[in-house]
């Protein structure tokens, strides 16, 4: 007994000390936007240049890769794990502000435009790409000019570089800067203040004169992009106090309109009703059917009854049966379990406000730390299954679960970055960076994977209630209704109902820069969509063993993995159906397949595994019930 506890005492401690390393690689604990910062007048503040982005290009560009004002010499901030693979910078820029002093046409800097500047920012132009500041963790937004019926306001984040009238470009080098700021009544300094909001109107101003007038930034025209051109940038800093508090300033950016509260109750009220309808069909099945069943199969009148019989009692002695290609089984529901236990934790965590958007990067760097924390639970789950049903290269399974999925998310992402760093995107992640995820793969990953299929090997077998017999039995010939492809591909369509208005917004916020903060939302529709996904797969798992098919384990995890595929479907109507798309470059559109196919995989094994799960359980559930001689 002393030597068991010394040994689970020994791994505990050697399993905390690659947590803390793991932490302390990655920056975790750092989560920003917690802790106000107070500013007295006259404090300067710095503003922070984030990236180029734009709701027509998945390739973002560093701030300074337009002709804009040179950086003043200065270290870059330290960012987090999300942060760099986001494509997210936080560089110093030419803007000055100090609190609560207002500035009125402040020259940046000026610059002349050469052949390749003009060919940069007409490119950029054309393709609607925004430049992105942050100012206390707050972004630049532009308040649109229409306004809903109940007073609120649109945000738009960043500033367009510049528009386009037919032929002719212009850019906007004229900045209005307004910070609202809010005096706490209550904590801190009397004389400090608290930044709540950071605005900006945009400009094209063709300045003329003595850069030292006032009169130099109401010059009329508009700054034309052309060959040397001389362009001045300059700004005004306005300020103004704002009722709203420091706790809730993200509340105007991330407030949903009336028109997307309707839709999301609608998408709720649609994943329940479609809920309702396969739980009382599960109901029926489980209340009659199989009642009925189990009562014939139970209490038989004679054997001649007994030869006759026809259904799923005949098939007792094969349901059991270890499937072909075990192993890859095994690793899909291994990985299936890793990505449902990633979803469920990263919710809930969302649901408590550790991921909210004043954490940049923070919903991607949690993802990547669950991922390596959740793959004990990986090993775990795919190791005992396959003891289960009398696997043998459980070194194989092992290897496969941690290094099948994640190699290939891993070999796209390297792919794409060679594209990125082709483009002279900003997206592209330092070598430095690669090195850390190849580490945690296979320096935490990959054996916290062989410390899960330790403790699976160890665990006691799944029970089954009966035995398998030495010879297969011969399938029939089945019905129309219980062809594989064709039930498999209808089996996907009710547990993508159940999400894929929340998917519109997903895929807003993953490509149109756009702001996801409906996680209360989210969580309801997952529920719904495990709830469906298990009577989905239970419905068609027992049509399929009445039709004396007992090659159900492959079979209930595609007839709820199906689903991925719809995702994936539905993200090409997506695509075409944006307006924001037409004319999407090469690399863009590489770039949104390629990640599109990865999350659409990662859905197939998310609902593949809660599909399996509820078969697993009904198949032992029932078989346990009847009498076999």
């Amino acid at each position: 007994m002393w030597r068991r506890r010394y040994e689970t005492s020994w791994s505990a401690r050697l399993l905390q000390a690659l947590l803390l390393l793991y932490f302390v690689a990655t920056n975790a604990f750092y989560i920003p936007g917690i802790y106000p910062n107070d500013y007295p007048q006259g404090a300067e503040l710095d503003i922070r240049a984030n990236k180029l982005s734009s709701s027509r290009s998945n390739v973002p560009y560093d701030f300074y890769f337009l002709p804009f004002c040179n950086p003043p010499e200065e270290k870059n901030k330290k960012l987090n794990m999300g942060q760099i693979l986001l494509g997210e910078r936080s560089k110093s820029t030419p803007f000055k502000a100090f609190m609560l002093v207002p500035e009125t046409c402040k020259v940046a800097c000026k610059r002349t435009l050469d052949s390749k500047d003009v060919v940069k920012l007409k490119n950029l132009i054309r393709r609607n790409y925004r430049a992105r500041l942050n100012l206390d963790n707050m972004p630049l937004v532009v308040k649109k000019q229409t306004q809903l019926e109940n007073g609120d306001e649109y945000y738009e984040l960043g500033y367009p570089v510049g528009y386009a009238v037919e032929d002719q470009f212009y850019i906007y080098n004229h900045l209005h800067f307004k910070i609202l700021y809010h005096h706490p009544s209550s904590g801190g300094s009397k004389d400090s203040y608290r930044i709540v909001g950071f605005e900006v109107q945009p400009s094209s101003v063709a300045h003329f004169g003595d850069p030292e007038e006032p009169s130099f930034c109401s010059a009329a025209g508009f700054q034309e992009v052309a060959v040397g051109k001389t362009v001045y940038f300059t700004y005004n800093v306005e300020f103004e106090e704002s009722p709203i508090r420091w706790a809730t300033r993200w509340d105007p950016l991330l407030k949903a309109t009336e028109e997307q509260e309707e839709i999301q109750w609608f998408s709720i009220i649609n994943s329940l009703l479609t809920t309702l309808f396969l739980t009382g069909l599960v109901g029926m099945i489980m209340l009659r059917t199989i009642r009925k069943d189990l009562m014939r199969y139970s209490q038989p009148e004679d054997e001649e009854e007994i030869q006759e019989e026809t259904g799923w009692k005949l098939i007792h002695g094969d349901v059991f049966r270890s499937p072909p290609y075990l192993s890859l089984f095994c690793v899909a529901i291994g990985t299936g379990a890793h990505v449902f236990s990633i979803a469920c934790v990263t919710l809930l965590f969302a649901l408590v406000g550790f991921l909210s958007p004043a954490n940049r990067g923070g919903l991607l760097t949690a993802m990547l730390s669950l991922w390596i924390l959740n793959s004990v639970f990986a090993g775990y789950v795919s190791s005992r299954l396959y003891k289960s049903l009398g696997g043998l290269f459980w070194k194989r399974v092992a290897l496969g679960t941690g290094l099948l999925f994640p190699g290939l998310i891993f070999s796209v992402f390297f792919c794409l970055n060679f594209l990125m760093w082709l483009s002279q995107s900003n997206d592209t992640v330092p070598f430095s960076t690669l090195v850390l995820i190849l580490f945690l793969w296979f320096g935490i990953s990959l054996p916290l994977i062989f410390l899960g299929t330790y403790f699976g090997r160890r665990r006691a077998s799944y029970e089954f209630p009966v035995r398998v017999n030495q010879i297969p039995r011969k399938i029939p010939r089945q019905p129309w209704y219980n062809n594989t492809i064709l039930s498999v591909l209808i089996g996907g369509i009710l547990p993508f109902g159940s999400v894929f208005i929340q998917l519109v917004f997903i895929l807003g916020s993953l490509w149109q820069n756009e702001i996801y903060y409906m996680f209360g939302f989210l969580s309801s529709v997952f529920i719904l969509l495990i709830v469906t996904s298990a009577e989905i797969s239970i419905v068609l798992c027992y049509l399929r063993l009445c039709g004396e098919d007992y090659r159900w384990w492959f079979y209930s995890f595609f007839s709820a993995g199906s689903s991925g595929l719809y995702v994936f479907l539905y993200s090409l109507f997506y695509l075409m159906t944006q307006p924001d798309f037409y004319g999407i470059d090469f690399v863009s559109l590489l770039v949104y397949l390629s990640y599109m196919s990865i999350i659409s995989l990662a859905f197939t094994f998310l609902t593949g595994y809660i599909g399996f799960l509820a078969c697993f359980w009904f198949t032992r559930k029932i078989y346990s019930a009847i009498r076999v001689d």
